[in-house]
């Protein structure tokens, strides 16, 4: 596995783990709906070049371990991630749109993975001018 990957501007290595939630936390990711939206998700990294290291469906909520080019971002991610699915899953599975007039909350959780920790990092760079 590559450590780092790039575009024509950046080396970078940036991964999260992110976690989004039906609105009101309803446990409606099961079964059919959850086996078609881990199909719908992968199919969205794809088009956005999202890598999905590690994916989850739990009823009441999504884990991704993704890694995100910084110039398209985090947010910009899971907002595709989200209004795709949000948009085919209503589409497909009509029930979801009487138990839920929207499918997702706006919020979600988002952290960095990887790397250095902090305290190392803080550390290198106070001793660069050492150096």
């Amino acid at each position: 596995m590559k450590k780092f990957k790039s575009n024509n501007n950046v080396v970078y290595s940036c991964k999260y783990h992110v976690i989004f939630c039906p609105k009101s936390r309803r446990k409606v990711l099961v079964g059919a709906i959850a086996s078609r939206l881990k199909e719908l998700l992968a199919q969205v990294a794809i088009e956005i070049e999202v890598e999905i290291l590690e994916m989850e469906i739990m009823p009441d909520h999504v884990h991704l371990l993704i890694e995100v080019d910084p110039q398209f971002g985090v947010h910009k991610a899971i907002k595709r991630f989200k209004g795709n699915s949000s948009r085919n899953l209503r589409l497909e599975f009509p029930e979801l749109k009487t138990k839920l007039p929207i499918l997702w909350i706006n919020s979600y959780f988002v952290s960095t993975v990887g790397g250095a920790p902090l305290d190392v990092i803080k550390q290198y760079i106070q001793l660069q001018k050492e150096v």
